[in-house]
């Protein structure tokens, strides 16, 4: 286990914090571990300090960089750690020490392959002003509804992951500063990987140097970045199937409840791409384009929401086999607009949309049973 401690200007409390993280994890930890200093180009004599304490205590280590960034000295010494895991707390230990075997034991288990500490976890107890409780909840918020992230804290400072994970993770990511974190979890969320959260006791420093204002606006534009690398289709790493991410049977109700509300949306997207496409080809034509249209969309909605998977593995394969859904809704849809033809020639386009949307009710029907015990059943393609 390697422990990072980026600092920058913390001569007068970095021996102190060191030495207390030390204590804690001999008396506590049952694993070997490692605490690497590093020191983000400071200008006063935190170099001298941690070089101090790396001679004299043998499970400490110092790293010196030129340049400045958080990111920057964790990309460094993570990349080139021969740990199993890594992770990095902030020097003024504003995170209780008794979360920190939770947070790594699962991923030393292998259950998990990334971890971090949640301050807005139901069970965290958290110190810290307004003003930074707001700034945080608004820009979690906005990950959570812009980037569909489903971690609640991006960017606490106590944070692990499994090593071989990270380094692939590391390429990827652009950010040398406080987006580090983000960009990290967004990265691995994309590729399928399970985050471990744990709730956490947490007091906020008042001698925190962060810049606030800056820091939400570097924020914001990198959430900006990764959104337009997602849409290019450069938002997730290829991993070997070992460390990709277990299917866990999500529950009916949520199910049910995910999949009506994207069938909603869907099925007005599909009544006004219909009555657009009807005053060009006939009604056959216009309900076979709608319908194909809205259910590529209804497919990979369904697989990230309504079942929870994530990544790109095997996702032409669950559209194509999403596909056949297509076909039931379209060979219900087709023959209701034939019969209505067959009854009344000259009925309107409003009587034929009415058809549309009853039948494309029975193949919604149909469509949630093929998703939900055939294309996205978590007990495919299970080894025995």
């Amino acid at each position: 286990m390697e422990i990072v401690v980026p600092v920058y200007n913390e001569q007068h409390s970095l021996e102190r914090c060191v030495e207390e993280l030390h204590a804690y994890l001999s008396e506590t930890f049952p694993y070997d571990y490692l605490i690497t200093v590093a020191d983000n180009a400071s200008v006063d004599g935190t170099w001298e300090v941690a070089a101090g304490l790396a001679e004299r205590i043998p499970q400490v280590r110092a790293v010196h960089l030129d340049l400045k960034g958080r990111g920057r000295a964790l990309r460094q010494v993570w990349g080139e750690s021969e740990a199993d895991v890594v992770a990095y707390m902030d020097v003024d230990l504003s995170t209780g020490l008794e979360a920190f075997l939770p947070l790594v034991a699962p991923l030393l288990s292998g259950h998990s392959d990334l971890a971090i500490g949640s301050r807005l976890h139901r069970g965290s107890a958290v110190v810290r002003g307004p003003k930074r409780e707001f700034i945080s909840r608004t820009y979690n918020f906005l990950l959570r509804a812009t980037m569909a992230a489903k971690f609640s804290d991006a960017q606490c400072g106590f944070k692990a992951g499994r090593t071989e994970v990270v380094k692939r993770l590391l390429d990827r990511v652009e950010d040398n500063a406080w987006f580090f974190d983000t960009e990290l979890l967004l990265l691995a969320e994309a590729s399928g990987l399970r985050i471990h959260e744990v709730p956490v006791d947490w007091v906020d420093d008042p001698d925190s140097r962060v810049d606030i204002v800056r820091t939400a606006l570097d924020d914001l534009k990198g959430m900006l970045r990764v959104a337009r690398r997602t849409l290019a289709g450069k938002g997730a790493v290829e991993l070997p199937s070992r460390v990709r991410q277990a299917r866990v049977p999500v529950g009916l109700g949520w199910q049910a409840v995910s999949f009506a509300v994207i069938g909603v949306l869907c099925t007005v997207a599909y009544m006004l791409l219909f009555l657009a496409l009807r005053q060009l080809v006939p009604a056959l034509a216009a309900n076979a384009l709608a319908l194909g249209v809205t259910a590529v969309f209804n497919t990979a909605a369904n697989r990230r929401f309504t079942f929870g998977i994530t990544g790109r593995r095997d996702a032409l394969k669950h559209q194509l086999e999403g596909g056949l859904a297509f076909l039931v809704g379209l060979a219900l849809t087709s023959g209701a607009v034939a019969v209505l033809h067959a009854a009344s020639p000259h009925a309107g386009h409003g009587v034929e949309l009415a058809v549309l949307v009853a039948a494309n009710a029975a193949a919604t029907l149909v469509r949630f049973v093929l998703l939900r015990a055939w294309v996205f059943n978590p007990r495919r393609g299970r080894t025995p």
